[in-house]
């Protein structure tokens, strides 16, 4: 007799955002949500110990730096409904929840237009040394033109174009995470009085289109170097960008059909860029509402519906579309437009045709006042665990971005409800593994693979596949 075919192992992210209401507007408003709290510390750190002790692989920060002001064309509504605004800054909140946790990771997102990659290179560095290697980096490339202008741009690049300056924007940071200090180039000499030998650390000498950095990393050598790449454009242009870069890929989908699309796209991408289909991890935005029975989660599902804010709802919608909702009746299609804002997220609610007919804005609504551009599931833990294994099964995805309704109280409802199910049912860890958030995830050590783009810039790469400035020795004074 063959034995078993062992099922695929689930994974889990919580997703959150250092702001009132991230995803599910107008819940804030409801008595259990605790979002109201993101300023304070113990919020972040009683949030990263339910992660932990759900076993997690990180907690995810999202962020933007602009105001939803596609609605209506102005960013009342926004302020309004505290649609992701007022905003606070993810970046602090890794090294305040790594204080009281020792395996759950922390995915950080920061956008790759609005800040010059040498101190933002130095902030990556100073997060993995502090989290001792547990810090990964969402790379976004901007979608608000709000953002753009409040730093003096007329507007935002055009879809793709902010892609390009990304890839260069990339390359910087890897030169300067990868290819500036060698691994022993710290050697502490009392005797000598020498930290740090100069004949190790190099200038990168970087001098492209968009940026010019002749000189060295700020920074030692962190836990991961380079940490974990996250990365969620779904977009032909964002996926060609995820085959070289991205570790982690977070999709959105309201079906599972679009889904297997979008992972199937991932996969092929990956390998025609040279690297394993498996070497990025692809992750499913999804909420969870579960209580021991389905009565009672459908229960509480209706309950969270009653403070959902349309006008919120349309207002996060317009913004991720880049399309003005409010000049739609309710029940009007969306039909075929262009957006030059997250243009995955178009194409799928195009796709999903529910019940046979197009969207319209009432269905979006509908569907988005909880979930955001994801799904819901609701039901009993055996429901819930059901359906997650069938999602996986027919998608290809690996784990699921886990979005709120109320926060922690919809976290602390998987870790007590659905995690047990799924760890009785053996398709989820029971332990976390050792090392890094990169060996967390892949069992293959703490640095990039040498298959990722990231990799040619180390030093010592082949000088076939990297520029030589990455090795111009510093001189004098390390300089």
């Amino acid at each position: 007799m063959s034995a078993a075919i062992p099922r695929k192992q689930i994974r889990l992210n919580a997703f959150d955002m250092n702001c009132v209401a991230h995803q599910s507007s107008g819940l804030w408003r409801h008595p259990e949500d605790q979002a109201w709290r993101y300023k304070d510390i113990e919020y972040w750190t009683n949030l990263a110990r339910i992660a932990e002790r759900g076993l997690f692989d990180s907690i995810f920060i999202a962020d933007v730096l602009g105001t939803y002001d596609v609605y209506g064309g102005n960013d009342v509504a926004a302020i309004r409904n505290g649609a992701q605004v007022p905003v606070n800054d993810p970046v602090q909140l890794a090294a305040v929840m790594a204080a009281v946790t020792e395996n759950v990771g922390f995915g950080i997102t920061a956008g790759t237009a609005f800040e010059h990659p040498v101190p933002f290179a130095r902030r990556l560095s100073t997060l993995d040394h502090l989290t001792k290697g547990r810090v990964g980096w969402n790379v976004v490339t901007g979608y608000l033109p709000s953002a753009a202008r409040n730093l003096g741009q007329e507007d935002q690049l055009a879809h793709d174009q902010r892609y390009d300056h990304a890839d260069e924007y990339l390359e910087v940071v890897y030169k300067l995470l990868e290819g500036s200090w060698e691994d022993d180039a710290v050697i502490r000499d009392r005797e000598a009085g020498v930290f740090a030998d100069p004949e190790k650390v190099h200038h990168i000498g970087h001098q492209g289109k968009h940026f010019t950095v002749p000189g060295i990393h700020l920074s030692e050598p962190s836990p991961q170097r380079t940490p974990l790449v996250f990365q969620a454009g779904a977009s032909p242009r964002g996926i060609n960008f995820a085959s070289k870069h991205a570790e982690a890929v977070f999709i959105a989908s309201p079906t599972t059909a679009v889904a297997r699309k979008s992972v199937d796209a991932i996969r092929t991408a990956l390998v025609e860029a040279g690297r394993a289909p498996e070497s990025a991890k692809i992750y499913l935005l999804l909420t969870i509402i579960v209580d021991e029975t389905d009565e009672l989660a459908r229960a509480k599902h209706e309950d969270y519906l009653s403070y959902v804010s349309p006008e919120g709802a349309l207002t996060f919608l317009s913004g991720w579309m880049g399309i003005d909702l409010s000049q739609y009746e309710l029940d009007e299609p969306i039909g075929n437009v262009e957006s030059n804002a997250i243009q995955s997220s178009v194409a799928a609610f195009q796709e999903a045709n529910p019940e046979g007919r197009a969207w319209t804005v009432r269905d979006m609504v509908e569907w988005n006042g909880i979930a955001g551009l994801g799904t819901t599931v609701v039901g009993s833990p055996t429901t819930v665990a059901d359906e997650l294994e069938r999602i996986v099964a027919e998608t290809g995805i690996d784990g699921f971005n886990l979005a709120y309704a109320v926060t922690p109280g919809t976290f602390e409802d998987v870790v007590e409800h659905v995690v047990p199910e799924l760890q009785r049912r053996g398709v989820y860890p029971t332990e976390y593994a050792p090392g890094t958030l990169r060996n967390k995830l892949f069992g293959a050590g703490d640095r990039l693979p040498d298959d990722h783009h990231g990799a040619q810039y180390r030093v010592g790469a082949p000088l076939s596949t990297v520029d030589d400035s990455v090795r111009e020795v510093a001189g004098a004074a390390g300089g």
